[in-house]
Parts: C-alpha cells; sequence; structure tokens
C-alpha cells in the first residue's frame, strides 16, 4: 500500500517535493493556490550561488549550499528530459565586480573566507573582467571569478516542475490551507471548508507556513519575511550581451545581473524588512537600475519590462529547517530565505529519504527539527 502524501505550498520547493515524492511511489497531493506562480521563487532570479552567497560567520550554511549546488546538474537533466523543456540551466559561471577600491577590500575580505571555507574562486583584474565580459563598465576596480556559481531561468523551472508534477500523478488542489490538525492524524482544512488526511503532511509553503493555523507544539523557528525587489529588462539591438552571470557591489550595495536566453536580463535584489508588504517602490527600482548600469552601461538602452517584489522566508540564522517536526506524521521544508532554488533538489531527496526511513547527510538533518 503507498503511503498518502500531501504537500503544502505550490512553490519551488513544494513543487520539487511534490515530484520526487511521486517518483518514488508515493500518492501525492500537492495543494497550494497558483502553483508553479506562487512563492518567492516566481520572484526571483535562479542563481545557484553557494559560493557568492557566502556570508561571513555562516560556514554551516555553505556547507550545506555546496552540498546543494552538487545536486542541481541530475536534478536538471532529469527534469528536463522528463517534460521535453529547456529549464535554462546556464554552467558558465559568475563574475562578482567591485566599483570602489573600498568595495575591492571587502571582496577581497570575501574571497580569503570563501578560500578558506574550501570554495574555488579566483581574484581578477579589471581587464580579466572585461575580457570575460566585454559588457562591464572600464571603470571598475577588481572582481573576482566563481566558475562553479551557476544559474536557471526561475520561471521555466517553475512551469517544468508543475508539468512534471502532473505526469507524475501528483494530484493538485489549488486551495489555500487554512489550519492543521493532529488530533486523530495530520489533516488540513482548505478554504473551502474541505478536509484531507494523509499518512504524511510536508509543510513547504514559505512565508505562508506562518498563516497556518495549528502550528504549535511543531517546534519550527519563526519565519519572516524578506522583501526583495528585482527587474526584468529587455533587449536592445546592438546592446552587448552578458554572456554569464554578474554580481557586484556599488559603493557597499549589492546587485546582479542575470542573462536569459532570450537576451532579457534580470537585475536584482534588495533586501528590505518590511513585514508582508510587497509593493513596488520607485526609490528601489531607481536604485537597482542606477547601480546595474554602474556595472554594465549597456543597461540604459534596455526596456523596463517588469518590476517586482517578492518575500523570502528566512529563519533567524538563515538556515533551511527540514525534516521531521515534533509532531508525528508532520514534516517541514520551510525556511529557504535567498536559497530555495538552488536546495530544491537536495531538499526533495532529504523530505523523500527521510519518509522512508532512509539516512541523509548530516549537514541537512543537522538542521531539522528534533522530535
Amino acid at each position: 500500500m503507498r503511503d498518502r502524501v500531501l504537500v503544502v505550498g505550490g512553490g519551488v520547493i513544494g513543487l520539487s517535493c511534490a515530484w520526487q515524492l511521486a517518483r518514488r511511489g508515493h500518492d501525492t497531493i500537492l495543494v497550494g493556490t497558483s502553483p508553479g506562480r506562487s512563492g518567492a521563487a516566481w520572484v526571483a532570479a535562479g542563481m545557484l550561488a553557494p559560493v557568492t552567497e557566502v556570508q561571513f560567520g555562516e560556514r554551516t550554511l555553505t556547507s550545506l549550499l555546496l552540498e546543494g549546488a552538487s545536486h542541481w546538474k541530475d536534478f536538471a537533466t532529469s527534469l528536463e528530459e522528463t517534460t521535453g523543456r529547456d529549464i535554462g540551466y546556464d554552467q558558465t559561471g559568475t563574475i562578482t565586480v567591485a566599483v570602489t577600491p573600498s568595495d575591492r577590500a571587502v571582496l577581497l575580505d570575501l574571497l580569503a573566507y570563501q578560500l578558506q571555507l574550501g570554495c574555488t574562486a579566483h581574484r581578477r583584474s579589471v581587464s580579466e573582467c572585461r575580457t570575460s565580459v566585454p559588457a562591464l563598465a572600464p571603470t571598475l576596480s577588481g572582481g573576482i571569478e566563481v566558475p562553479d556559481d551557476h544559474h536557471v531561468d526561475n520561471r521555466a523551472l517553475l512551469s517544468a516542475l508543475l508539468e512534471a508534477c502532473r505526469s507524475a500523478g501528483v494530484e493538485l488542489v489549488e486551495e489555500e490551507v487554512m489550519a492543521l490538525s493532529t488530533d486523530n492524524g495530520p489533516t488540513v482544512t482548505l478554504t473551502s471548508g474541505t478536509r484531507l488526511g494523509a499518512s504524511t503532511i510536508v509543510l513547504a509553503a514559505g512565508v505562508g507556513t506562518a498563516d497556518i493555523a495549528g502550528m504549535e507544539g511543531l517546534g519550527l523557528p519563526e519565519i519572516r519575511p524578506v522583501k526583495g525587489h528585482i527587474l526584468r529588462l529587455g533587449p536592445f539591438p546592438g546592446t552587448p550581451q552578458l554572456g554569464r552571470t554578474v554580481r557586484g557591489l556599488v559603493h557597499g550595495r549589492s546587485v546582479y545581473l542575470v542573462p536569459r536566453p532570450d537576451k532579457t536580463l534580470v537585475v536584482g535584489a534588495t533586501m528590505e524588512e518590511r513585514g508582508r508588504d510587497t509593493t513596488v517602490q520607485a526609490g528601489a527600482v531607481q536604485q537597482l537600475l542606477a547601480d546595474a548600469r554602474t556595472i554594465v552601461p549597456g543597461v540604459d538602452e534596455m526596456e523596463l519590462l517588469e518590476a517586482s517584489a517578492g518575500l523570502r522566508p528566512s529563519t533567524a540564522d538563515n538556515r533551511p529547517c527540514i525534516g521531521w517536526t515534533n509532531v508525528p506524521g508532520v514534516m517541514a521544508a520551510v525556511g529557504h530565505f535567498r536559497n530555495g532554488i538552488l536546495l530544491a533538489p537536495l531538499t526533495a531527496h532529504a523530505v523523500g529519504s527521510l519518509l522512508e526511513g532512509q539516512s541523509v547527510s548530516s549537514t541537512v538533518t543537522g538542521l531539522a527539527p528534533r522530535p
């Protein structure tokens, strides 16, 4: 008899978990509004950047991100073969550049820390950076090359995951989960009043997880929203294409530019503590554009196609919570912050393995709530 598993959340984590669970032979239901277009992953750039996302004091998280990156090639190949869709998985690497000498000093400190953690990264001169990416401004102060930081087209990925779920027999219920009950086995109540039960419930609803009633006693950390603005720019004839992801420090502010196969460009992303606010603010858009054009002057000639804002689900220490909760039959896959797309394959693998009683990496289980 197959296990009945209910996955709550239609973003990249929920879809990845549902697809992998169905492939493992479990009777899988995914519940969430607008699956494939919800969550932080829709408003994202799709960076797979375990090295350039390194922050001082986050050694354990960096180990997890590096492990997550190691799952990506097989995951992308399997997804593309299953669906026949190109998800824009690009392995050309990343260049991080500095605008001012003080920005360069910060980058070099970060490079030293990256190398201390065993990451692969190389110092590059301005001329070397511009040889790699000719569209860069000539007034930069230097940079770092990270060959193993890649990117994927986030929206193509979500569309492919949704199709893969359908092909694998995942039942899609496009409603919001209002409450969780575990009195007589794990059960959720939907907006329509319908109750759905399962042998296992996987909570993967990002910042929406905190809105579900009945979460007391699960042992989950607080999931707080961190707002991020992001822009999408259209191609302009004659504008030099980047060819790879470019990240930069501009007077201490971080910005990134991620090229797409259709020659559009994604520019992001701010980090703002504004609660659940997702309004697009003119000042944030202006700052992103100004910083992007400082690094790549050709941005001036591109059309502004979209400006949007999303909410990253973050924990106090920025580490995700993956594993069994304190309540039998309820598992969590939440709190991925900036790294939901990067960690989606690893998270899905860990959820499937833990559900079947198998061991997973200590890096992952070390982040799981203890039953």
